[in-house]
Protein backbone atom coordinates (compact mmCIF):
# COMPACT_ATOMS: atom_id res chain seq x y z
CA UNK A 1 0.00 0.00 0.00
CA UNK A 2 2.78 2.42 0.93
CA UNK A 3 4.45 1.93 -1.95
CA UNK A 4 1.14 2.70 -4.25
CA UNK A 5 0.55 5.56 -2.03
CA UNK A 6 3.94 7.13 -3.11
CA UNK A 7 3.10 6.68 -6.63
CA UNK A 8 0.00 8.39 -6.69
CA UNK A 9 1.89 10.89 -4.62
CA UNK A 10 4.36 11.27 -7.52
CA UNK A 11 1.84 11.30 -10.59
CA UNK A 12 -0.38 14.01 -8.78
CA UNK A 13 2.63 16.38 -8.17
CA UNK A 14 3.73 15.88 -11.64
CA UNK A 15 0.52 17.45 -13.01
CA UNK A 16 0.96 21.13 -13.56
CA UNK A 17 -0.54 23.27 -11.83
CA UNK A 18 -2.67 25.68 -14.11
CA UNK A 19 -2.62 29.33 -13.40
CA UNK A 20 -5.68 31.31 -12.67
CA UNK A 21 -7.02 33.70 -15.39
CA UNK A 22 -6.34 37.24 -14.11
CA UNK A 23 -9.34 39.70 -13.28
CA UNK A 24 -10.64 41.20 -16.40
CA UNK A 25 -9.71 44.73 -16.32
CA UNK A 26 -12.19 47.44 -15.99
CA UNK A 27 -14.27 48.40 -18.94
CA UNK A 28 -15.83 51.52 -19.99
CA UNK A 29 -19.16 49.96 -20.24
CA UNK A 30 -18.82 49.33 -16.41
CA UNK A 31 -18.23 52.93 -15.66
CA UNK A 32 -21.17 53.86 -17.58
CA UNK A 33 -23.05 51.20 -15.53
CA UNK A 34 -22.58 52.96 -12.11
CA UNK A 35 -24.53 55.73 -10.63
CA UNK A 36 -23.78 59.24 -11.70
CA UNK A 37 -21.32 61.22 -8.78
CA UNK A 38 -22.57 64.29 -8.60
CA UNK A 39 -21.56 67.46 -6.19
CA UNK A 40 -18.94 69.96 -8.35
CA UNK A 41 -20.56 73.50 -9.48
CA UNK A 42 -20.98 74.20 -13.49
CA UNK A 43 -19.31 77.16 -14.60
CA UNK A 44 -18.40 78.37 -17.56
CA UNK A 45 -15.51 79.46 -19.23
CA UNK A 46 -16.57 80.80 -22.71
CA UNK A 47 -20.06 81.13 -24.50
CA UNK A 48 -20.12 77.88 -26.37
CA UNK A 49 -22.65 75.31 -25.14
CA UNK A 50 -19.34 72.83 -24.54
CA UNK A 51 -17.07 75.71 -22.75
CA UNK A 52 -17.82 75.31 -19.31
CA UNK A 53 -16.32 72.95 -16.49
CA UNK A 54 -17.88 71.73 -12.81
CA UNK A 55 -15.71 73.00 -10.05
CA UNK A 56 -15.06 71.03 -7.04
CA UNK A 57 -14.04 72.52 -3.39
CA UNK A 58 -12.68 70.67 -1.17
CA UNK A 59 -14.02 71.92 2.99
CA UNK A 60 -12.37 74.25 4.45
CA UNK A 61 -11.58 78.19 3.87
CA UNK A 62 -8.74 77.54 1.76
CA UNK A 63 -6.69 78.85 -0.71
CA UNK A 64 -7.10 75.44 -1.99
CA UNK A 65 -4.27 73.79 -4.79
CA UNK A 66 -6.23 72.78 -7.64
CA UNK A 67 -5.86 70.50 -10.27
CA UNK A 68 -7.22 71.08 -13.71
CA UNK A 69 -9.00 67.76 -14.88
CA UNK A 70 -9.54 66.77 -18.63
CA UNK A 71 -11.34 64.04 -19.67
CA UNK A 72 -10.67 61.30 -22.66
CA UNK A 73 -12.55 59.95 -25.19
CA UNK A 74 -11.16 60.08 -27.77
CA UNK A 75 -11.51 63.79 -28.73
CA UNK A 76 -15.24 62.90 -30.25
CA UNK A 77 -17.89 64.66 -29.28
CA UNK A 78 -20.76 61.48 -29.44
CA UNK A 79 -18.37 59.76 -26.47
CA UNK A 80 -20.05 60.72 -23.07
CA UNK A 81 -16.62 61.07 -20.66
CA UNK A 82 -17.24 63.93 -18.99
CA UNK A 83 -19.23 62.70 -16.21
CA UNK A 84 -16.18 59.44 -16.18
CA UNK A 85 -14.23 62.09 -14.54
CA UNK A 86 -16.59 62.95 -11.42
CA UNK A 87 -16.03 59.66 -9.02
CA UNK A 88 -12.06 61.02 -9.69
CA UNK A 89 -12.94 64.76 -8.94
CA UNK A 90 -15.32 64.16 -5.65
CA UNK A 91 -12.21 61.63 -4.23
CA UNK A 92 -9.56 64.77 -4.76
CA UNK A 93 -12.13 67.13 -3.42
CA UNK A 94 -12.67 65.45 -0.53
CA UNK A 95 -8.76 64.95 -0.04
CA UNK A 96 -8.54 68.43 0.03
CA UNK A 97 -7.87 69.14 -3.53
CA UNK A 98 -9.73 71.62 -5.53
CA UNK A 99 -10.28 70.00 -9.19
CA UNK A 100 -11.74 71.76 -12.12
CA UNK A 101 -13.15 69.14 -14.58
CA UNK A 102 -13.56 70.64 -17.94
CA UNK A 103 -15.29 70.29 -21.26
CA UNK A 104 -14.32 71.47 -24.25
CA UNK A 105 -15.55 71.46 -27.85
CA UNK A 106 -15.04 67.90 -29.77
CA UNK A 107 -14.37 66.08 -33.16
CA UNK A 108 -17.94 66.45 -34.87
CA UNK A 109 -19.28 69.22 -33.41
CA UNK A 110 -18.97 72.78 -34.17
CA UNK A 111 -15.78 74.36 -33.65
CA UNK A 112 -14.17 70.81 -32.63
CA UNK A 113 -10.44 70.13 -33.42
CA UNK A 114 -8.25 71.98 -34.77
CA UNK A 115 -7.75 74.89 -33.38
CA UNK A 116 -11.20 74.92 -31.43
CA UNK A 117 -10.48 72.01 -29.35
CA UNK A 118 -6.67 73.47 -28.34
CA UNK A 119 -7.76 76.50 -27.75
CA UNK A 120 -10.98 75.53 -25.56
CA UNK A 121 -8.43 73.40 -22.94
CA UNK A 122 -5.96 76.62 -23.37
CA UNK A 123 -8.92 78.97 -22.19
CA UNK A 124 -10.33 77.04 -19.49
CA UNK A 125 -6.99 76.77 -18.04
CA UNK A 126 -6.05 80.63 -17.62
CA UNK A 127 -9.70 80.96 -16.66
CA UNK A 128 -8.41 79.51 -13.51
CA UNK A 129 -7.70 83.45 -12.72
CA UNK A 130 -10.73 84.57 -12.57
CA UNK A 131 -12.11 81.81 -10.34
CA UNK A 132 -9.29 81.54 -7.99
CA UNK A 133 -10.55 84.90 -5.97
CA UNK A 134 -14.58 84.01 -5.46
CA UNK A 135 -13.54 80.40 -4.96
CA UNK A 136 -10.00 80.99 -2.88
CA UNK A 137 -7.83 78.93 -5.42
CA UNK A 138 -4.01 78.83 -4.61
CA UNK A 139 -2.84 80.05 -8.09
CA UNK A 140 0.77 79.10 -6.58
CA UNK A 141 -0.46 75.35 -6.91
CA UNK A 142 -2.02 74.63 -9.70
CA UNK A 143 -1.80 71.31 -12.10
CA UNK A 144 -2.93 69.14 -14.70
CA UNK A 145 -3.80 65.89 -15.36
CA UNK A 146 -5.48 64.33 -18.11
CA UNK A 147 -7.01 60.70 -19.05
CA UNK A 148 -6.16 59.21 -22.45
CA UNK A 149 -6.80 61.90 -24.83
CA UNK A 150 -6.86 64.22 -22.57
CA UNK A 151 -3.74 63.17 -21.09
CA UNK A 152 -2.62 64.69 -24.70
CA UNK A 153 -4.41 67.65 -23.64
CA UNK A 154 -2.72 68.33 -20.44
CA UNK A 155 1.03 67.60 -21.87
CA UNK A 156 0.00 70.14 -24.87
CA UNK A 157 -1.17 72.62 -21.88
CA UNK A 158 2.30 72.23 -20.15
CA UNK A 159 4.11 73.10 -22.73
CA UNK A 160 2.11 76.00 -24.84
CA UNK A 161 4.63 78.61 -23.79
CA UNK A 162 6.93 76.96 -26.32
CA UNK A 163 4.59 76.32 -29.07
CA UNK A 164 5.89 77.74 -32.35
CA UNK A 165 5.53 81.17 -33.47
CA UNK A 166 2.78 81.99 -35.38
CA UNK A 167 0.47 79.11 -34.48
CA UNK A 168 -3.45 80.25 -33.83
CA UNK A 169 -2.67 77.72 -30.97
CA UNK A 170 -0.31 80.04 -29.23
CA UNK A 171 -1.47 82.63 -25.85
CA UNK A 172 0.49 85.01 -24.73
CA UNK A 173 1.11 84.86 -20.52
CA UNK A 174 -0.33 81.15 -20.19
CA UNK A 175 -1.44 80.42 -16.34
CA UNK A 176 1.98 78.55 -14.81
CA UNK A 177 1.48 75.37 -13.51
CA UNK A 178 3.30 73.63 -10.75
CA UNK A 179 3.08 69.64 -12.98
CA UNK A 180 1.45 67.45 -15.10
CA UNK A 181 0.04 63.65 -14.81
CA UNK A 182 -0.49 61.52 -17.43
CA UNK A 183 -2.96 59.20 -16.98
CA UNK A 184 -2.70 56.62 -20.35
CA UNK A 185 -2.05 59.80 -21.97
CA UNK A 186 -1.20 59.70 -25.79
CA UNK A 187 1.59 61.66 -25.41
CA UNK A 188 2.54 61.63 -28.65
CA UNK A 189 -0.06 62.05 -31.84
CA UNK A 190 2.61 61.21 -34.56
CA UNK A 191 3.53 57.83 -32.74
CA UNK A 192 0.02 56.55 -32.23
CA UNK A 193 -1.11 57.59 -35.37
CA UNK A 194 1.73 55.41 -36.88
CA UNK A 195 0.88 52.42 -34.67
CA UNK A 196 -1.58 52.70 -32.35
CA UNK A 197 -4.46 50.77 -31.56
CA UNK A 198 -7.88 51.17 -33.85
CA UNK A 199 -9.23 52.12 -30.38
CA UNK A 200 -10.31 55.36 -31.19
CA UNK A 201 -10.63 55.41 -35.10
CA UNK A 202 -7.39 54.88 -36.18
CA UNK A 203 -5.20 57.50 -38.16
CA UNK A 204 -8.68 59.16 -39.37
CA UNK A 205 -9.05 60.55 -35.88
CA UNK A 206 -5.43 62.20 -35.71
CA UNK A 207 -6.00 63.54 -38.96
CA UNK A 208 -8.63 64.81 -38.33
CA UNK A 209 -7.81 66.48 -34.56
CA UNK A 210 -4.59 68.19 -35.80
CA UNK A 211 -5.80 68.77 -39.81
CA UNK A 212 -3.40 66.89 -41.20
CA UNK A 213 -4.55 66.28 -44.46
CA UNK A 214 -4.80 70.48 -44.93
CA UNK A 215 -1.72 71.08 -43.07
CA UNK A 216 0.70 68.78 -44.30
CA UNK A 217 3.81 67.43 -42.15
CA UNK A 218 3.57 70.57 -40.00
CA UNK A 219 0.05 69.69 -38.61
CA UNK A 220 1.94 68.09 -35.22
CA UNK A 221 4.61 70.85 -34.43
CA UNK A 222 1.60 72.55 -32.27
CA UNK A 223 -0.70 70.18 -31.32
CA UNK A 224 1.68 67.07 -30.80
CA UNK A 225 3.13 66.79 -26.90
CA UNK A 226 6.27 64.20 -28.81
CA UNK A 227 7.06 66.87 -31.29
CA UNK A 228 9.06 68.92 -27.81
CA UNK A 229 8.50 67.10 -24.48
CA UNK A 230 8.03 68.73 -21.80
CA UNK A 231 11.06 69.60 -19.73
CA UNK A 232 11.06 71.74 -16.67
CA UNK A 233 8.22 70.84 -15.16
CA UNK A 234 6.98 68.28 -12.25
CA UNK A 235 5.94 65.39 -14.97
CA UNK A 236 4.38 62.00 -14.28
CA UNK A 237 3.55 59.45 -16.99
CA UNK A 238 1.24 56.55 -15.45
CA UNK A 239 0.01 53.38 -17.62
CA UNK A 240 -1.37 49.96 -17.05
CA UNK A 241 0.09 47.36 -18.12
CA UNK A 242 -3.43 45.60 -18.98
CA UNK A 243 -3.96 49.08 -20.96
CA UNK A 244 -4.94 47.89 -24.63
CA UNK A 245 -6.23 51.36 -25.56
CA UNK A 246 -2.83 53.19 -24.93
CA UNK A 247 -0.11 51.11 -24.07
CA UNK A 248 2.78 51.66 -21.64
CA UNK A 249 5.08 51.77 -24.74
CA UNK A 250 4.01 54.76 -26.15
CA UNK A 251 4.83 56.89 -22.66
CA UNK A 252 7.98 54.62 -22.65
CA UNK A 253 9.27 56.33 -25.65
CA UNK A 254 8.19 59.88 -24.30
CA UNK A 255 9.60 59.19 -21.26
CA UNK A 256 12.93 58.28 -23.06
CA UNK A 257 13.07 61.36 -25.01
CA UNK A 258 11.80 64.28 -22.45
CA UNK A 259 14.00 62.61 -19.37
CA UNK A 260 15.05 65.02 -16.77
CA UNK A 261 15.34 65.40 -13.00
CA UNK A 262 11.45 65.84 -12.09
CA UNK A 263 10.07 63.54 -14.67
CA UNK A 264 8.76 60.01 -13.05
CA UNK A 265 7.03 56.84 -15.55
CA UNK A 266 4.85 54.20 -13.74
CA UNK A 267 3.30 51.18 -14.81
CA UNK A 268 0.34 49.71 -12.39
CA UNK A 269 1.09 46.11 -12.32
CA UNK A 270 -2.55 44.66 -13.89
CA UNK A 271 -4.14 47.72 -14.19
CA UNK A 272 -6.01 48.51 -17.63
CA UNK A 273 -6.80 51.64 -19.43
CA UNK A 274 -9.93 52.85 -17.19
CA UNK A 275 -8.55 51.69 -13.89
CA UNK A 276 -6.20 54.75 -13.62
CA UNK A 277 -9.67 57.28 -12.95
CA UNK A 278 -11.18 55.23 -10.83
CA UNK A 279 -10.82 56.06 -7.36
CA UNK A 280 -12.32 52.24 -5.62
CA UNK A 281 -9.18 50.51 -8.19
CA UNK A 282 -6.01 49.17 -6.26
CA UNK A 283 -4.19 51.86 -8.79
CA UNK A 284 -5.71 55.24 -6.83
CA UNK A 285 -3.68 55.72 -4.08
CA UNK A 286 -0.67 55.75 -6.37
CA UNK A 287 -2.41 58.09 -8.63
CA UNK A 288 -3.30 60.37 -5.80
CA UNK A 289 -0.26 60.71 -4.18
CA UNK A 290 1.11 61.44 -8.15
CA UNK A 291 -1.23 64.13 -8.16
CA UNK A 292 -0.98 65.62 -4.80
CA UNK A 293 3.14 65.63 -5.08
CA UNK A 294 2.69 67.41 -8.17
CA UNK A 295 1.04 70.02 -6.57
CA UNK A 296 4.13 70.05 -3.70
CA UNK A 297 1.32 69.59 -0.84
Amino acid sequence: MSRLFCLLACLLLSVPVLAADPPPVLTYKDLLARPAVTGGVRLTYGSDPQQFGDLWLPPGAGPHPLLVLIHGGCWLGDVPAFGLMNPMAKALSDAGVAVWNIEYRRLGQPGGGYPGTFQDVAAAIDHVRTLSGPHRLDLSRVAVAGHSAGGHLALWAAGRAHLPAGTPLRTTDPLPLRGVVSLAGIVDLRDYRERGPKACGGPDTVDRLTDAPRRGPAAYADTSPGEAPVKGLALTLISGTRDIIVPPTFAQQYAARAAGPDLRELEIDGAGHFELIDPQSAAWPVIQAEIRDRLRR
